[in-house]
């Protein structure tokens, strides 16, 4: 199938790739030459806009940081809503707020666009192995005719809901990810500081109640001093401000991820804002005195 791509990050760069591998053909467009270069390298055929890749293909994936950068990509000058047909599908996979995939859907459908949110949870290393989780809104029978295409990029792809269902599924996963490492990040540092080994501590207790793929992943990062991103400080942080404004719109309190925000927020202060969300780890550092690992 003919398919465009506009985004081409972290993530959207290995997901381009998988579609290709899988024998589609890609028409891509990024803001930033050397990403689209990159992908073209790899096969695919470059866009001069998203309104250019829209206007020659039956299926566009959007793969961008937040929601003002979707909803000017879609509905923009120069967007995908400038060259794409009636019929045309629209796979929005940012992760952004609920609400704004609901606006970009609304606009879609007057154009005569179909649209899905569908974004995704796993990191880079996923991305590139293609095992990402897929967590998608919008029509059931949209779904099932782009299911086979998710799935070149994901291991799951599961129908959440309607529009925005999809994102509300990932300010989920976010909170309990970002939840979840800053426990880690506190009860290692618990225990170099009393004085104990943390990769004993870790073979210890992975297999136990405690143990978690969050663990399994950044325990070791932390325990190398490895921040290398697979996920960013910074775009945590913008999820878990998009969970935040979703839920005071809903009326669910989150105490617990706004705690977890503003220790995010600090690092980012402090210049580590690119690194992966592992990162948690200095703060603890910050408080304490004492690292984990090196």
């Amino acid at each position: 199938m003919k398919i465009g791509f506009v985004g081409l990050g972290i993530m959207g760069k290995p997901m381009a790739k998988n579609l290709l591998k899988a024998g589609h053909e890609v028409v891509a467009f990024d803001i930033m030459d050397a990403n689209v270069a990159e992908v073209v390298a790899a096969g695919a055929v470059a866009g001069s806009s998203a309104a250019d890749v829209a206007s020659r293909v039956p299926l566009v994936i959007t793969m961008l940081p937040n929601s003002p950068h979707v909803k000017s990509v879609v509905m923009g000058e120069k967007g995908i809503l400038d060259g794409a047909a009636e019929g045309t599908i629209l796979v929005d996979m940012s992760s952004i707020a609920p609400l704004a995939s609901q606006e970009v859907e609304k606009a879609c459908a007057a154009k005569g666009v179909r649209m899905l949110d569908a974004p995704v949870s796993g990191g880079e290393p996923k991305a590139i192995d293609g095992s990402l989780a897929i967590m998608v809104g919008g029509d059931k029978a949209l779904f099932e005719e782009v299911k086979d295409i998710l799935l070149v990029m994901g291991a799951t792809a599961v129908h959440c809901g309607a529009i925005g269902a999809g994102n509300t599924t990932k300010l989920a996963n976010q909170i309990i990810v970002g939840l979840n490492i800053a426990a880690v990040a506190e009860a290692f540092t618990l225990v170099r500081k009393a004085g104990v080994d943390p990769q004993l501590v870790f073979e210890a207790i992975k297999g136990g109640l405690a143990g978690s793929t969050v663990m399994n992943a950044k325990v070791p990062m932390m325990i190398e001093g490895n921040f290398k991103p697979g996920f960013k400080i910074d775009l945590h942080i913008k999820d878990l401000a998009n969970a935040l404004d979703t839920a005071h719109t809903v009326g669910s309190p989150l105490p617990l991820t706004a705690a977890v925000r503003e220790m995010m927020e600090t690092l980012h202060a402090d210049g580590n804002g690119q690194d992966d969300h592992s990162g948690l780890a200095k703060y603890y550092a910050k408080v304490s005195g004492t690292k984990i690992g090196k």
